[in-house]
């Protein structure tokens, strides 16, 4: 009988393992070094610490998170991309290059476009023609068709991207094409454009197609062989992945449609701090993930996560923004995320003007930080760390992994004091204040400019490096609550756990209001939801399971950009007028004004197919004394703090030793397996009864439990 449900979160620095014992509410924990040249070995290897105490048949499923989608977009070693061809509408085959003729770089009269995935040779076009109504101007000459299946195998192209004019109102031309490449090449790997992304807007619409046609073969290969590598260690339970967008789908799925999961990893943290928000019963929440290479930061506003509709995979970032026209336009729902370099291996560095800098590059997992031993030369944010007495060089991992302060002090002064005249702890305390203030940018990204108080709002921050700069950034944006999850280090992996299995829809309508009949739209969510039923039937949910999300995407006639309306069930005459008004008023709020006596344009239509998934149910433990216990203390250290430029002797606590109930006062810092929380002086943290630190600053409001 199953009695695990298992997660892996493949990060920079580490990869990680949870697994819920389904009858007792349990959770186990895992760490294992990143391997980022072969990133299914690490994941092997944490199973194999894992199923040294639990049986293989035990395991009811396993689901994944992953960066290698985006690391072959990226260009990591090892992860070359295929030989692909894109097969469009004649005249049209330099759609990819011609793009939206945005300059990322705008007074840069070098600047470098992303490389094109597909060289213009390897753009093939056809004779055909359909009408912006889907009407069919020109059949599809199927003798050029044909020859074009005989280019290719000359070729000896791996995948192929199908993106005809218009076909998102009439696919019929691409099936055909499809059915024609197929029956000549089986083994190449074929999307079409009305299967992977139906909207109008040619060019997003054809990018999106051709990084998902070369992401096919990679994504195939990765996910088949780390499914026949975990059924060798005797594990037959289906493989699921988690997408962009914040749920999960079944391996084949993704296989079908890799470009879902882009931004996978990162996802599935503002998913479990979604899932945080209803335990605890907290609303609004700035989900913080600071790990080994980067941080990122999201919105949890009335327990939803906040979506966007599209996204520039592989994009350079400028102070936590994707920069537009830096990486490949993708027309998918992708969790809305800011991103920046500053995690625990960020390198610190000094400029030809004599500048402290800390970022882009990283160290990895290989060498990673200098104090880890491994070769590595340059200091990085856990160096800081650690010689300012926030990191214990001898409880790393529980103690398994032992970290080397001579080294950070050596680098530090190489690298950083002798070129700028600092002290020791000035350059280590420069250094954190720069990763803090790089990380707070992302943090007002999600709240200030999307237009939320983040005082209203409660920080969890996570990450095996979160805890020990929460408090700092806490104070930057004026938030008075922050929660410490258990197992910050391996949080993004529970999400994993608490995820529901998710497919996207769409359809184009291109109508106004006054041309569509409300019986057609009825028809079209109709349409989709059988589509939505059958492939969550094929991911084995059952139909009491399964919802249905339905949205119009609308604009006023005339305008470039759409808003994304809900719509409710059943949709009767009142509840489209209702979905009208509403639409003004997201417009106004969005925009600052509303045009009521304009007509509306209907763009399209969604539908997201929801599986349900049984949530976790974690233990629920009562509440004991204030005090921590005596045995939980386990020394004190000189740890150096901004607000008194000098050290201060600090408590330093063990995690698993404290209580719910206990109450820690800073300053202090706790230390654990995965993580160390350090509690800034005039902040509390309280041990609830999930045993998480609900920390306030003083005078601040309590988060309740």
């Amino acid at each position: 009988m199953p009695e695990y449900r298992v997660s892996v979160d493949i990060g920079g620095t580490f990869t990680d393992l949870v697994a819920l014992n389904e009858q007792t509410g349990k959770l186990m924990n895992f760490k294992e070094s990143s391997t980022p040249k072969k990133p299914a070995d690490a994941v092997i290897e944490v199973f194999k610490q894992f199923l040294k105490g639990v049986e293989p048949e035990k395991i009811s499923t396993i689901t994944h998170a992953t960066t290698i989608a985006v690391n072959a977009l990226l260009g990591q070693l090892g992860l070359e991309l295929p030989k692909a061809a894109l097969i469009t509408t004649k005249g049209f085959r330099d759609v990819l290059e011609i793009g939206r003729q945005r300059r990322h770089e705008l007074y840069n009269l070098f600047v470098q476009r992303p490389r094109m995935l597909m060289p213009r040779k390897l753009r093939y076009e056809v004779n055909e023609r359909i009408g912006p109504e889907g009407e069919v101007l020109e059949p599809l000459n199927t003798e050029n068709a044909q020859t074009l299946t005989v280019e290719l195998k000359r070729e000896k192209i791996k995948a192929v991207a199908i993106a005809l004019l218009h076909s998102y109102m009439n696919p019929k031309h691409e099936q055909e094409i499809k059915n024609m490449l197929q029956e000549a090449c089986p083994q190449i790997f074929v999307t079409c454009s009305s299967e992977i992304a139906p909207e109008y807007r040619e060019f997003e619409r054809t990018s999106t197609t051709v990084v998902n046609a070369c992401l096919m073969p990679i994504v195939s290969v990765y996910m088949n062989d780390l499914s026949d590598r975990t059924q060798k260690l005797g594990v037959s339970s289906p493989l699921c992945v988690m997408q962009s967008s914040g749920g999960i789908a079944s391996k084949n799925v993704i296989i079908e449609k890799p470009v879902s999961m882009v931004e996978s990893g990162p996802a599935a943290g503002v998913i479990a701090s979604s899932f945080y928000g209803k335990m605890l019963k907290i609303k609004n929440i700035v989900s913080f993930d600071m790990g080994g290479t980067t941080a990122k930061a999201g919105i949890v506003q009335g327990g939803i996560p906040e979506v966007v509709t599209e996204y520039e995979v592989a994009g350079k970032v400028h102070s936590g923004r994707i920069v537009k026209g830096s990486g490949y336009p993708v027309r998918f729902p992708f969790i809305d995320l800011a991103e920046c370099s500053a995690g625990g291996g960020t390198i610190a560095w000094v400029d030809t003007g004599g500048a402290l800098r800390v970022g882009p590059l990283s160290a990895g997992a290989d060498p990673g930080p200098a104090c880890y031993g491994k070769g590595g030369e340059k200091p990085t944010v856990t160096d800081a760390n650690l010689i300012l007495g926030r990191l214990n060089p001898n409880y790393m991992l529980g103690g398994r992994m032992k970290a080397f302060p001579e080294l950070s002090q050596k680098f530090i002064d190489k690298e950083i004091c002798e070129k700028t005249g600092f002290e020791l702890a000035d350059a280590a305390a420069g250094i954190i204040r720069i990763v803090n203030s790089t990380m707070a940018k992302i943090l007002r990204i999600v709240s200030v400019e999307r237009g939320h108080d983040p005082r209203q709002f409660t920080l969890n921050s996570f990450g095996g490096a979160g805890p020990m700069h929460a408090c700092a950034l806490a104070e930057e944006l004026h938030i008075s609550s922050i929660i410490v999850p258990t197992n910050p280090g391996l949080f993004s992996a529970l999400g994993l756990l608490t995820a529901d299995f998710t497919y996207s829809l769409v359809k184009a309508i291109m109508k106004t209001v006054k041309d569509v009949q409300l019986s057609d739209i009825k028809a079209t969510f109709r349409k989709l939801q059988a589509e939505g039923m059958k492939i969550m039937e094929s991911q084995r949910i059952k139909p009491d399971n399964m919802t249905f999300l339905r949205q119009l995407d609308m604009r006023y006639f005339g305008q470039g950009y759409e808003l994304t309306i809900p719509v409710l069930a059943p949709l009767t005459k009142e509840e489209f007028d209702s979905v009208i008004e509403r639409f003004h008023s997201k417009h106004k709020a969005v925009y600052g004004y509303a045009v009521r006596e304009e007509n509306v344009e209907l763009v399209n239509a969604r539908l997201v197919a929801v599986g349900i998934v049984m949530k976790p149910k974690l233990m629920k433990q009562k509440l004991c004394e204030r005090e921590p216990p005596a045995e939980a203390l386990l020394t004190t250290r000189n740890v150096f703090f901004e607000k008194y430029k000098d050290y201060v002797k600090c408590p330093v606590y063990v995690r698993e030793k404290l209580k719910p109930g206990n109450m820690i006062c800073g300053p202090a810092v706790i230390e654990q397996y995965d993580a160390t929380t350090v509690v800034y002086p005039n902040w509390k943290a309280r041990v609830d009864g999930f045993g998480n630190f609900l920390m306030t600053f003083a005078g601040g409001k309590q988060v309740e439990s």
